[in-house]
């Protein structure tokens, strides 16, 4: 490493400063660009001083520094370009995706050799078996985000950050190497607010002791221990923050209203050396409790201001409230950067259980639909267990019906997670029905009674039993091999797990865990087969090691409460073909709702990376639903519309009532109007492809769309095909006029080739007819939502062009030709789909449309508009004034009592 040293040992006076180089020969860097006159090895040597260098001067000044030396005006120019080079690549890095404030400088190019807590860190974590693939992606990921931190030897910052990442994905570890780095970088103190429940604190105290102190004690000063909070130390808290302490300083803290007054206190007995004090605030969980809360957000904003040299980065996996914070406020809202996690290699998310919409540009087609882990659980069991509010006293649950056999199961794959003997050593099951502590209670002896039935039955080899157990495993296993490429298990036959069975149920152990329990989750005692019944102290933070079945039917209300419940999500190793999920079906798709929410998210994040945008500009879609709230409605109060805009979209009814006929009726009726009115009223020109199964009537009016905008009845699951929006968003093209205005329309009539068989031709009109075309649904889907994933084709989102020049047709293709070839007109296509609609032989998550009359589906392609469009809004649903009875239970955060 090269060395700026004293060629007479730093004797002041002695000597000048000289450069010295003692390290290897470096591999040749693609950023390097050297002087006339200087070799690879020599500039390698200046740039690695330089490097070091910058530990202990800002970059301006250690190049101001580096010319006392005597270097020349062009080495220092050509040094400062290496260094905003790399910097400039570590924030650009695709991976992960952030958005940034303008002219912000960067500084950091990564881990040097001279660093200890990232390398004792990184050492630590490959010992626990992490792989290659993942310490690369946490390294550079944590990279990321310390380079969007402030220099630490600025006189004055205040940074204000937020990481996004997946519920259970690895944000932990993501924060403890940003403290490493930001450790080794020059930043002396760190505060971590870990959530709001003593579980989770002591959790991640536990975490950050054993990854970040312990490999090198000798640079911590941890504040806080396992046992309680913080308490303010004896003696002057000058001690630890001054010049002479070379310690790092940790303290990991509820957000707990006395703890953080308590904190505020005892710093601000040392103003003076705080100011010379680089300070980090992690704010785990920052959606919960920070945002818009009375106390706690003060108290945190005035915690932040103590440090005139201070960064604050929130870390969550629902960041709608931190996303929706008013930027003009002095707040915490994410003024300087947002980084979005990529989803680790294995993770369990939404879209992977869930599955979701596909969302603009997407051919549905490509888009994940989940695996098939989901139960559900029928609206009739709820009340047995989850009472109504003046039901709680007395109430005893049922363990029956779809709670029982999540029990069974849970005790199966328990059975068959010992015969394979890999992954963590615990197995839970989470049983989430209420927030009360007393219907937790309530299920104690219920199902500790089920479990000591179920273990004399194994034990006297009750037939019964073991049939219905034996059909239970094997249905499961061959809905979800193991075996499949994408989880590469090994199944487990019944045979093998059965004599372990009887094991696993006297292993197991019933354990409630909410704010009032004393026996809760260990997992630090030993292996551990629980039953855990909570409610809030689970669904924050908290990991569930090994969890394997979930029985979940809380009631919430918002994005946000929903997806942090979801413990479920998260890494699987082992028995990635095991776990399952029950549920309602209306929680299903609330959850695969949320997944297409989420995913769009994320992709702004990703895609708005330009100069012109900031955090302080930048506006994240957050779609919204007829039935929940994106966030509670207080953290909603200073939220923008979310985008109304169709440009460039194509959208399809992908729902339908099929056992409702006069739903039906009027869809049919609807459609052959807009045909007939499009041929009489609008003289539209018919081009006639019926023997391939198309017709296309070019030149429709406007007005005539808008008329089957108000007939036709869009199920209210297909949210993309909002009649409302549609008009609205027409009638505004429409009257900006220009390119683009949408005055005139293209109606498409799809369906398969006239074959000659009456029984298959649908006739819109005279001249105009086609056969019906097959579309079943998909197997879970029913009753009021026959769900056929897929309507169009990428094909017929381009019917009415010539594709004949296209080598492949995809969507940026479509996109292209149609900006081409119709950058004025829109599409509007009318699918006859088949009322028996029989499912394909080799489909088998598919079963019969069985509708009672055929079903008209409707696909709208919209072209991108010429400029800018202007008519794109931000909206959320105005919920301010509506009853909130699941807002978050921060009670804890007045607590006093540690117990």
């Amino acid at each position: 490493m090269a060395d700026l040293t004293s060629a007479a040992d730093g004797r002041a006076g002695r000597t000048p400063l000289v450069w010295r180089s003692t390290c290897r020969p470096p591999l040749r860097s693609r950023y390097a660009v050297y002087p006339k006159g200087w070799g690879l090895q020599e500039f390698e040597d200046q740039y690695e001083a330089f490097k070091r260098l910058i530990k202990t001067h800002t970059p301006e000044q250690a190049l101001a520094t580096i010319k006392l030396f005597g270097m020349s005006d062009e080495l220092a120019k050509r040094i400062a370009e290496r260094h905003q080079q790399e910097t400039i690549a570590v924030r650009e890095k695709r991976e992960p995706g952030s958005v940034v404030r303008n002219n912000r400088e960067t500084w950091y190019v990564g881990p040097q050799d001279d660093d200890r807590c990232w390398p004792a860190l990184r050492n630590l974590l490959a010992k626990q078996s992490w792989d290659e693939d993942s310490l690369r992606g946490l390294d550079s990921a944590s990279t990321k985000v310390v380079s969007m931190l402030d220099h630490p030897l600025e006189s004055a910052f205040s940074t204000r950050g937020l990481v996004v990442g997946y519920v259970q994905s690895g944000k932990t570890s993501n924060f403890t190497a940003l403290i490493a780095k930001a450790a080794d970088a020059g930043y002396k103190f760190f505060i971590v607010l870990a959530g709001v429940h003593n579980g989770l604190r002591l959790q991640t105290q536990l975490r950050l002791e054993r990854q970040l102190v312990e490999p090198v004690i000798d640079q911590w000063h941890p504040l806080t221990g396992r046992v309680g909070d913080f308490e303010p130390p004896a003696g002057n808290p000058a001690a630890f923050f001054g010049d002479k302490s070379q310690q790092h300083v940790l303290c990991v803290i509820k957000k707990n209203v006395p703890r953080l007054r308590k904190l505020k206190a005892w710093l601000e007995k040392a103003p003076d050396y705080l100011r010379n004090c680089p300070t980090l605030i992690i704010d785990d969980e920052a959606d919960q409790a920070s945002v818009a809360s009375r106390s706690t957000n003060p108290l945190i904003r005035e915690i932040v201001d103590l440090f005139p040299r201070g960064g604050y980065v929130g870390y969550t996996a629902t960041p709608f409230a931190n996303l929706l914070i008013d930027p003009a406020a002095k707040d915490l809202y994410p003024e300087d950067f947002v980084v979005n996690l990529p989803k680790p290699r294995g993770h369990f998310g939404t879209e992977v259980l869930f599955g979701r919409d596909a969302l603009d540009g997407e051919d549905p087609q490509e888009v994940p639909d989940g695996y098939d882990m989901i139960r559900t659980v029928p609206d009739e069991e709820v009340p047995l267990v989850r009472p109504g509010r003046d039901e709680i006293e007395g109430f005893v649950p049922e363990i029956s019906g779809a709670l029982r056999t999540a029990v069974l199961y849970f005790w199966l794959v328990t059975a068959a997670r010992r015969v394979r003997g890999t992954g963590v050593p615990h197995s839970t099951m989470l049983v989430h029905t209420s927030v009360s502590t007393v219907v937790h209670e309530s299920f104690e002896r219920p199902l500790e009674a089920f479990r000591k039935r179920t273990a004399g039955w194994l034990d006297a080899a009750d037939g019964e039993l073991l049939e219905e157990l034996r059909r239970l495993w094997e249905a499961e296993i061959a809905r979800v091999p193991g075996n499949e490429p994408d989880l590469g298990e090994t199944p487990v036959p019944f045979d093998a797990l059965l004599p372990l069975l009887a094991g696993v149920v006297d292993d197991c152990r019933i354990i409630l865990d909410n704010s009032k329990s004393v026996k809760r989750l260990d997992y630090e005692a030993g292996p551990v087969v629980a039953i855990a019944v909570g409610g809030n102290t689970l669904s924050r933070g908290l990991t569930l090691e090994g969890l394997a079945v979930s029985y979940f039917v809380r009631n919430a209300t918002t994005y946000d409460s929903l997806l942090q419940m979801g413990r479920w999500f998260g890494f699987r190793e082992g028995y990635a073909d095991l776990p399952r999920i029950w549920m309602t079906d209306g929680m299903r798709d609330w959850f695969r709702h949320i997944a297409t929410v989420e995913s769009e998210m994320r992709r702004d994040i990703d895609v708005y990376m330009v100069e012109d945008k900031t955090p302080r500009t930048f506006a994240v879609r957050m779609r919204t639903h007829p039935s929940l709230r994106i966030t509670a409605a207080g953290k909603m109060r200073d939220a923008v519309k979310a985008s109304a805009a169709y440009g460039g979209q194509r959208v399809q009814t992908r729902y339908f009532r099929t056992r409702d006929a006069e739903w039906l009726r009027a869809n049919r009726q609807a459609a052959h109007d807009l045909v007939d009115r499009s041929l009489r009223l609008a003289g539209a020109r018919h081009q006639d492809n019926g023997m391939q199964g198309r017709h296309i009537l070019r030149g429709v009016s406007y007005d005539i769309i808008l008329d089957f905008l108000d007939e036709y009845r869009f199920h209210g699951k297909s949210l993309e095909c909002d009649a409302g929006l549609l008009r609205s968003y027409v009638e505004r093209r429409v009257r900006s006029g220009g390119g683009g205005s949408l005055k005139r329309w293209n109606v498409a009539i799809i369906g398969n080739p006239l074959s000659g068989d009456p029984e298959k031709r649908y006739e819109f009109g005279p001249g105009l007819a086609v056969d019906r075309v097959i579309r079943a649904k998909l197997g879970e889907s029913g009753g009021d939502a026959a769900d056929i994933k897929t309507l169009m084709s990428r094909r017929d989102a381009g019917v009415d062009l010539d594709l004949g020049a296209l080598t492949e047709i995809n969507e940026a293709a479509l996109k292209n030709a149609r900006r081409e070839q119709a950058p004025d007109t829109a599409l509007l296509t009318l699918y006859p789909i088949d009322a028996l609609s029989p499912s394909p032989t080799n489909r088998e998550r598919r079963a019969p449309l069985d509708a009672v009359d055929h079903v008209i589906g409707v696909g709208l392609v919209f072209p991108m508009p010429r400029g800018e469009d202007s008519e794109v809004e931000y909206y959320s649903a105005d919920l301010s004034r509506v009853q909130d009875d699941e807002e978050e239970d921060l009670s804890l955060l007045f607590e006093e009592d540690d117990s």
